[in-house]
């Protein structure tokens, strides 16, 4: 009994206990959100320089000469237009770029350091100012990722993760890192335009059960939902929502999986995103070229929309700024397949049932079928509703011959397909 009281009392230093409620920007800016359904994830920095992935710095470089690395990055190649133009080609309808991640380098021209792209770098473009112009021109919303761990900082309280940097620990200094912080997102929030979302990462560098930290998120999360009443928070702790948050995120599963061991947490009602790679890793690594093909990357985008949720597929741009000719070449893909089938994702809601053929989303009176790993030609769809019609979607005209079976309606296909995704489209007989 003492050690429930204990870990009671542990859990009011760790989470914020604070109210939250909403504004009526917010909740139309989640619902925005949910039904974008697919979005593009930018990992880049001067870890890109190291090609050895986003996490290089905490395993052995000091933070000293890996910062040195910044005297040489000078991303010839980079071009914002590019980078919009061929991520709405995919069918994206929003970037999340990383602004700031664990090595403390930030990405655009911040005035609380100049360990910056502008001041530290021969390059002196605000890439960030780019790239936020270039979305508006494509009608790409712009979601931050901003991380709470810092490596190279003396005044961030060390954690889980940094400890060969050669941070000085001694000089921690929790307030005026969390002035930094916010510094820095007052910066974001009001020199960028509008921004839907801050992704926030960290969080489990301090998430020992023996000694609590408060993040104080509390009034972060009011600074961000002051200074943009329509911006979304969404933090990657791995844990259920806290107050004030608008987003629940997934690394590297499905809502509900937890094949890598970082997904274990219920799912709650906010809208749902789950962030995943094109290849292995977030940041640029030289040797990483095993990209995951079309199929099945269009298929994982298939089966997150299924759960109701969002998908953020991660790319590492090179050290030169330029997008890796696989990534393009992946994003040409799934953007064919989206003209085609995009209106089986966009806004629509997830699948209700289970099935071992794939899964459905929906939309008013309609009922997708994404049939992507039949065993047959027999398809059975347990939908309650009275069905008026069943069809191809890229082919309405033709019907597909179908018959009603207690709890739902059984398919008789001609062979068992073999397509990415074989969509049937179900008109109901009232909207869901």
């Amino acid at each position: 009994m003492c050690r429930f009281f204990a870990s009671i009392v542990l859990l009011s230093f760790v989470l914020p206990l604070f109210a939250y409620t909403p504004s009526a920007e917010v909740l139309e800016s989640r619902r925005q959100f949910a039904e974008d359904r697919f979005g593009i994830f930018i990992h880049w920095g001067i870890y890109s320089m190291f090609g050895q992935g986003e996490w290089y710095l905490n395993y052995g470089p000091r933070a000293d000469e890996y910062a040195k690395a910044a005297s040489g990055f000078y991303p010839a190649g980079f071009d914002a237009s590019e980078w919009a133009d061929a991520i709405s080609g995919s069918g994206a309808k929003y970037i999340c770029f990383t602004t700031r991640h664990h090595d403390g380098f930030s990405m655009w021209h911040t005035e609380q350091s100049p360990y910056n792209i502008v001041d530290a770098t021969p390059f002196r473009r605000d890439v960030l100012r780019e790239l936020s112009e270039a979305c508006r021109k494509k009608d790409l919303s712009l979601h931050l990722y901003y991380s709470h761990l810092d490596w190279i900082r003396d005044d961030y309280p060390q954690g889980r993760t940094g400890h060969t940097t050669g941070r000085d620990s001694l000089r921690a200094d929790w307030p005026r890192y969390r002035e930094f912080m916010d510094r820095q997102l007052t910066e974001l929030l009001t020199g960028y335009g509008p921004i839907r979302a801050v992704w926030f990462d960290g969080w489990w560098d301090h998430d020992s059960d023996s000694i609590p930290f408060d993040w104080q998120l509390d009034t972060q999360y009011e600074l961000i939902h002051k200074l943009q009443p329509a911006c979304l928070v969404g933090n990657n702790h791995h844990q259920t929502p806290f107050p004030g948050e608008d987003i629940q995120i997934f690394e590297r599963d499905l809502p509900g999986e937890n094949t890598a061991g970082l997904s274990g947490q219920e799912i709650g009602k906010l809208p749902l995103e789950t962030c995943n790679t094109m290849n292995g890793m977030w940041g640029y690594k030289v040797v990483d070229t095993n990209y995951k093909d079309a199929r099945t990357l269009i298929r994982y985008l298939v089966r997150t929309a299924g759960m109701g949720a969002n998908l953020l597929l991660n790319i590492g741009p090179r050290p030169d700024g330029r997008l890796p000719d696989q990534a393009l070449q992946r994003l040409r893909e799934i953007g064919e397949w989206m003209k085609v089938y995009g209106e089986t994702i966009y806004g629509t809601s997830g699948s209700d049932f289970k099935a071992d053929w794939g899964t459905s989303t929906r939309k008013d009176n309609r009922l997708f079928a994404h049939i992507m790993t039949p065993s047959s030609t027999d398809i059975f769809i347990p939908v309650k509703e009275k069905v008026k019609d069943v069809r191809f979607f890229s082919d309405p005209s033709v019907k597909l011959r179908h018959k009603r079976v207690k709890d739902g309606v059984r398919l008789s296909l001609d062979s068992v397909p073999d397509d990415i995704d074989f969509v049937v489209e179900l008109i109901l007989d009232r909207k869901i």
